[in-house]
């Protein structure tokens, strides 16, 4: 057995959370949490968001959401059109058996 444990991305996320929000020193954290020594700032480079990379992210959900009540309206129509079509389908046909 390796004497190494293993946590996951989302305890090293909550690790490194913590060390932004709370203003507590990286030693404090690792002290508090039972970690070794450097663990917490290597997660934290691992982790490191680009803010330019993420800004770009969040302005392209910001573009799909403004998109999103088009689409809806869009195929909201195209649902209209197709019932439409289906009536009308079956209007002519009742006039060909008869």
């Amino acid at each position: 057995m390796s004497g190494k444990r293993q946590y996951s991305d989302e305890f090293k996320k909550e690790a490194i959370h913590l060390l932004e929000s709370s203003g507590k020193k990286v030693s404090e954290i690792e002290r508090d949490s039972g970690l070794p020594h450097g663990l917490v700032r290597k997660w934290q480079q691992r982790f490191q968001v680009n803010p330019v990379s993420e800004a770009l992210e969040l302005s392209a959900v910001e573009q799909l959401k403004a998109q999103l009540p088009e689409v809806k309206r869009e195929l909201e129509i195209t649902r209209m059109e197709r019932d439409i079509l289906k009536k009308t389908v079956g209007i002519f046909s009742q006039d060909a058996r008869a």
